[in-house]
């Protein structure tokens, strides 16, 4: 905590800043909700002696003839007396809290506070953003980064490289890099609107609209399974579609917002706005057996609310499930009032719709599991094919049932022998499961499920009745087959009102006060005279009063381009979450945002067209010491790509990227047995074929229980995620390295480098097209080192060689000797995985 103090006076507290005064939200609150609001917080049900902290009246208050503070006055401040007091029974924080206690520093600047007059002042996020002036004909963000440089002494870094530039703003807004080609003819261009136009067309690709939902889908936690032990199948690949468009076409954000929360509340929805909805449908969702539905429905809403306060308010909502929040002014009330917009949605508290697999196989291959309510999306043909499909199971099931006539009698009779005769049923019946229903499967009503897997058994020795049996079974496995490829997506529409009630410990089953719906009561209210539901929440979630979700969304896409936010938590804007490095120019994107028209194109271009992106990521020692995080920005940022665009960057290096948009999720190379060994077998992993191989990352088939083996540092998709983790260790070189992908890659990227004349060229033509940095004279030395020495190796262990060729569906195209082409595969896997490579 004192390190995160002492960063917050570093980036925050200059020199001046100290000598107007202190502030109550840059240096005190941080302390006092770290140390003190836990016990004298928010949540008076925890809240000890009485005493709340974290308002002034709280704070000021006469609690028998003792105030905690005494503005003006350190000597009579309770709070004072004990912080600075040597008796551990009067000390705070108490020993037994854990907690630090405050340093010199600390107690200097808090008596300081008290002194001049304790002033409280409202958490600079519940405050609704007023857009501060910029001087004419300069870009904001450079305008608020550059004074902040002045003030520490510290200016802009140049422009960096011509290559890098591009290919930093390429990985950026499309996730993929820019070809050898490409770099060259941008260094060559030397107009001033080259970058512009750059810019504008990597904002028109539809690259872009991929790399944009890669962002959201992590937010949404969008997944192809359900989660939980058998993490059964989905088809909510229609919404990820969606989004893909959405940003494509360049929605606002606002209209984004208001679809995906309730655009089954608009005027005559399309079928694109309730698709948008699957948002909040795309939670886990429990298929298993013996679950409770009331108890499966309450953690579907509380994920929704949890979702809603994560990706649009910035705010951990969920300890509100049980209690008051403990630091931020959120009541339980507030939590289970926003419970009620999401609590009148049709939805059975479980599974009630299967398709695909048959449900009695040992497998769960294929089988589709999805909850009320849902649409279907047949094409035109799907629509005519499950027509068909369905007219030819109705006329072989009525053959089959007029011949119920001549099957029935001894049909009835064969059951009755085995209830006469019970030995008789291991003799007939060898299904365990199937022979329980000898004694209780109705006989007057052959349609019932039991009595039909007993007719199955009857009919296998009566060969001229099986044959319309086995008719009807085909021709419902070819309907099954034709409808399971029809997408079934998750939507949401509400019922009749539902009651809602506070639950005592966040538990179902311990209903308390009842409440309505609302949003959080410390921010404004809803629009007087709407009525209280999604559609009114995702109004206010966009309306100019409401704080937070602007400042929320422009940080995010900060975040993204920098990577780090102005606010370095991004899922925490309350009081435990960090100050803004730069306030005024967080408040002034969010503004900005806001007016434009929720552009988020606009706002995009704005950002990477500003001096601050533009900067050269080259560290000085004097950058160093004085900003090692860069949290000034006086340097470009660097960073690792996601390894999502790690994956999708060497397939188009390599030419093997195949750029179709949308469509059901694909399963590239995996290694074998890791769906199987994390499902004992039941979930199996079939490995695509042909392009399902090489198409983006974004359409891998995502499983909740193990993700996609060949990508790391990425969330489990089950909640809400709006922070990447950065990890580095030795394990993300094994997938990089040694992945079918990669090493596929290489060998075609070796393949195609034969068409250059000579190994030079090849050289400097590779080396470009992976870092887009032209190879200097030690970089060409090293790669030839690490080309003869494979080539040398490859000669002396030819059937090294063969297995490093044969790796990957694709075969060698070319009549390049098996040394040599192995060779260069070497070269190529090691210019994927150099440390340019692999960042931006």
């Amino acid at each position: 905590m004192l390190m995160k103090f002492l960063l917050t006076l570093l980036v925050l507290g200059s020199s001046s800043a100290f000598a107007a005064g202190v502030s109550f939200n840059r240096d005190i609150r941080p302390l006092l909700s770290d140390r003190c609001y836990y016990c004298h917080g928010t949540d008076s049900n925890h809240r000890k002696a009485g005493l709340r902290l974290d308002t002034f009246e709280g704070a000021t208050a006469d609690n028998d003839g003792v105030r905690a503070l005494v503005p003006g006055d350190p000597s009579k401040s309770e709070v004072w007396l004990r912080i600075i007091s040597e008796d551990e029974d009067e000390v705070m924080p108490p020993p037994d809290a854990h907690k630090p206690a405050f340093t010199d520093a600390e107690k200097a600047l808090i008596k300081r506070w008290i002194e001049e007059g304790a002033k409280y002042e409202a958490h600079w996020a519940f405050v609704a953003p007023k857009r501060p002036a910029v001087p004419a004909g300069l870009n904001a963000i450079d305008h608020f980064i550059g004074a902040r440089l002045q003030e520490e002494g510290l200016s802009f870094s140049p422009e960096a490289e011509r290559g890098l530039l591009l290919r930093r703003v390429m990985v950026d807004l499309t996730g993929l890099p820019p070809t050898a080609e490409e770099v060259l003819a941008f260094e060559k261009d030397a107009s001033p609107q080259a970058y512009e136009r750059a810019v504008d067309r990597l904002l028109k690709s539809p690259r872009y609209g991929e790399r944009m939902a890669m962002e959201w889908l992590d937010v949404a936690r969008y997944a192809d399974t359900n989660g939980y032990q058998m993490d059964s199948n989905r088809m909510q690949w229609p919404w990820r579609d969606w989004v893909v468009r959405a940003f494509n076409d360049n929605l606002p954000h606002d209209r984004f917002i208001i679809e995906q929360i309730a655009g089954d509340m608009l005027p005559q929805p399309t079928q694109d706005q309730l698709i948008a909805t699957g948002f909040n449908r795309n939670h886990m969702l429990n298929a298993e057996g013996g679950t409770i539905a009331e108890e499966n429905r309450t953690k579907n809403v509380f994920d929704r609310v949890e979702t809603t306060g994560t990706a649009f308010l910035g705010l951990t909502m969920n300890c509100c499930q049980c209690h008051d929040h403990k630091f931020d002014p959120l009541t339980q009330r507030d939590y289970y009032s926003m419970y009620a917009m999401f609590n009148q949605l049709i939805e059975p508290g479980g599974v009630d719709k299967r398709f695909g697999k048959k449900a009695y196989s040992d497998t769960y291959d294929n089988l589709y599991a999805i909850e009320s309510p849902y649409i279907t999306l047949a094409s035109p043909e799907q629509q005519a094919g499950l027509d068909a499909a369905t007219k030819k199971w109705s006329e072989a099931k009525k053959t089959f049932d007029a011949a119920a006539k001549d099957y029935a009698t001894p049909f009835i009779a064969w059951v009755k022998e085995m209830r006469d005769d019970p030995s008789l049923i291991p003799q007939r019946i060898k299904d365990d499961l199937i022979s329980r229903f000898v004694l209780n499967a109705p006989l007057d009503n052959l349609q019932n499920g039991n009595t039909q897997r007993l007719l199955r058994v009857f009919l296998t020795d009566h060969p001229e009745w099986k044959k319309l049996s086995d008719l009807v079974d085909q021709a419902k496995a070819d309907e099954e087959a034709t409808r399971e490829k029809i997408p079934h997506v998750m939507v949401m529409k509400d019922e009749k009102p539902r009651e809602t009630h506070i639950l005592k410990r966040g538990n179902y089953e311990t209903p308390g006060d009842k409440v309505e719906p609302a949003v959080p009561s410390f921010l404004p209210k809803l629009p007087a005279g709407a009525k209280a539901n999604r559609m009114a929440l995702a109004q206010w979630l966009v309306s100019p009063e409401q704080p937070l979700t602007s400042r929320v969304i422009v940080n995010r896409y900060w975040q993204m381009l920098f990577g780090r936010g102005l606010v370095k938590t991004p899922d925490d804007f309350g009081l435990q979450g960090a100050l803004p490095s730069h306030p005024e120019l967080l408040d002034w994107l969010a503004v900005e945002f806001r007016e434009s028209g929720w552009d988020l194109k606009r706002l995009i271009k704005l950002i990477v067209m500003s001096r601050t992106y533009r900067q050269s990521a080259k560290v000085t020692p004097t950058l160093l010491a004085k900003d090692p995080e860069n949290i000034l920005l006086a340097r470009g940022q660097r960073f690792r790509i996601d390894s999502r665009f790690l994956r999708d960057q060497a397939l188009a290096i390599s030419g093997l990227l195949v750029e179709k948009q949308g469509g059901q999720s694909v399963m590239p190379y995996q290694p074998p047995g890791i769906w199987e060994e994390m499902s004992f077998g039941k979930n199996r992993y079939f490995q695509g074929t042909g392009a399902d191989l090489y198409r983006r990352s974004l359409y891998t088939f995502w499983r909740r229980s193990v993700a996609p083996a060949n990508f790391f540092d990425v969330p489990a998709r089950q909640v809400c995620v709006v922070k990447p983790q950065r990890t580095s260790t030795p394990l993300h070189a094994l997938t990089t390295l040694n992945d079918p992908t990669y090493i596929e890659a290489a060998r075609v990227w070796a393949d195609k480098l034969h068409d250059l004349p000579n190994d030079t060229a090849r050289l400097r033509h590779a080396y470009l097209a992976a870092t887009s940095r032209h190879a200097a004279a030690d970089d060409l030395a090293s790669l030839q080192r690490i080309l003869g020495n494979a080539l040398v190796h490859y000669t002396q262990h030819k059937a090294d060689a063969a297995k490093l060729l044969t790796t990957g569906e694709g075969k060698p195209k070319s009549n390049i000797p098996a040394h040599d082409l192995a060779a260069w595969t070497t070269v190529c896997l090691t210019l994927l995985n150099l440390d340019d490579t692999l960042n931006r």
